[in-house]
């Protein structure tokens, strides 16, 4: 398994968006059609450009070519020098195609993934300018997103409060969303990892509080997931896809913090919402995509199945004895290879299929949320994971 998805990282991933370098005006192009054509004028959405850059940075380090690192300082400069907010601070939501602001939006979920991004960057090439800029965004995120009650989600250019159409779904709109909470989380934690800055440590427990609190629903072994300013869910939804995320998520952070009470108190938290997904969502060697009010929504969607590798092989290490979820972890690995896989020369992975494993046509292979963060994470995470894989 370990050698086959890193051969899919080499072969597969990389190559492909390598190809997507933008070299005329900068980061990587925002559009691949299903028929596979390019558009080289569509926006530029910064939540991709920043994962892309995550994504070069983290294959350097994980690989160590240095090519790779070529990537992610094209990356790392397109969003030093356009995404950024030089006036009001904090990066817009997306581009047009030569770079000017198109979606002024700030959002709190943007934010982070450039704290992510940055992060990570500053890990591969050692650039002090990207820790900088990374603790300059996390300030942003602290002193404008964040009110008593906890973390927003969408404002203006000014950091002006605005309604959060661009998070919320399922006919509601949220003041607050597990989403957006648990990406500040993630990028705090590779903040963290990289600068040791106590203040940032001190946010991550603040965060895992309000996980454990206000955002986990013990009785049913799952997260809420859109919220009122106070912390109400809106709806009875459970996203598969999310919790298993956050499984691996939270203990990656915990693991990170270095916190034993943390890591004691979540332990709980993090084994249950795994338990509950293989167990509820785990169908037809797959994962699906959510269940709301008591009916599941049964299409695949890809970066589900990408975060269900990941977050079963963790539980796994977690509860060894519980080997069912790594044999879960390697079938859908084979059921992305032979399902979600597009095999046409020069594509990537489907966005989604139905539950027969028919691609949906018309769904874009490369679009503002369509990225290698997910699919790409789970491959150097489980090249990460090697050793103890080779033991089971």
């Amino acid at each position: 398994m370990v050698q086959e998805i890193e051969k899919h990282l080499r072969e597969k991933l990389i190559p492909f968006w390598e190809k997507l370098a933008d070299w005329q005006y900068g980061g990587f192009y925002g559009y691949m059609g299903y028929d596979l054509k390019v558009n080289q004028q569509a926006e530029k959405g910064v939540i991709l450009n920043s994962r892309i850059l995550w994504f070069f940075s983290n294959a350097f380090l994980t690989l160590g070519d240095p090519d790779l690192l070529k990537y992610a300082d094209h990356a790392f400069v397109f969003l030093r020098d356009f995404c950024v907010d030089g006036k009001y601070g904090g990066v817009y939501w997306s581009l047009t195609y030569d770079g000017k602001p198109l979606d002024e939006t700030k959002h709190t979920y943007n934010q982070a993934f450039a704290v992510y991004a940055l992060s990570s960057y500053y890990a591969a090439g050692k650039k002090a300018e990207a820790l900088e800029l990374a603790y300059d965004l996390y300030e942003r995120i602290e002193s404008c997103c964040r009110d008593k009650g906890g973390y927003g989600e969408a404002f203006d250019r000014e950091f002006r409060p605005m309604s959060n159409e661009k998070l919320s779904e399922n006919g509601v709109m949220a003041a607050r969303t597990m989403n957006t909470l648990l990406h500040v989380f993630e990028a705090y934690t590779e903040l963290y990892r990289v600068s040791r800055r106590e203040t940032v440590a001190d946010q991550m427990r603040e965060i895992l509080d309000v996980f454990e609190k206000k955002v986990y629903y013990p009785e049913k072994r799952r997260q809420e997931v859109f919220f009122d300013k106070d912390w109400n869910s809106l709806i009875d939804l459970h996203s598969y896809g999310h919790d298993i995320e956050t499984s691996w998520l939270l203990d990656r952070g915990c693991q990170v913090l270095g916190d034993q009470t943390y890591q004691e108190k979540m332990g709980p938290v993090i084994e249950a919402l795994a338990e509950e997904i293989y167990e509820r969502a785990y169908r037809n060697h797959s994962i699906m995509n959510e269940c709301e009010n008591g009916i599941d929504q049964t299409d695949r969607v890809w970066w589900v199945q990408a975060e269900a590798v990941v977050g079963f092989i963790n539980a796994w290490e977690r509860m060894p004895k519980k080997t069912y979820f790594l044999e879960g972890a390697k079938d859908i690995w084979n059921y992305i290879c032979q399902v979600i896989l597009d095999k046409r020369e020069g594509s990537e992975w489907y966005w989604r299929v139905d539950e027969i494993g028919k691609p949906i046509e018309g769904e874009p292979i490369v679009e503002p949320w369509k990225c290698p963060y997910h699919n790409g994470r789970m491959c150097m995470e489980v090249i990460r994971r090697r050793d103890a894989l080779k033991r089971g």
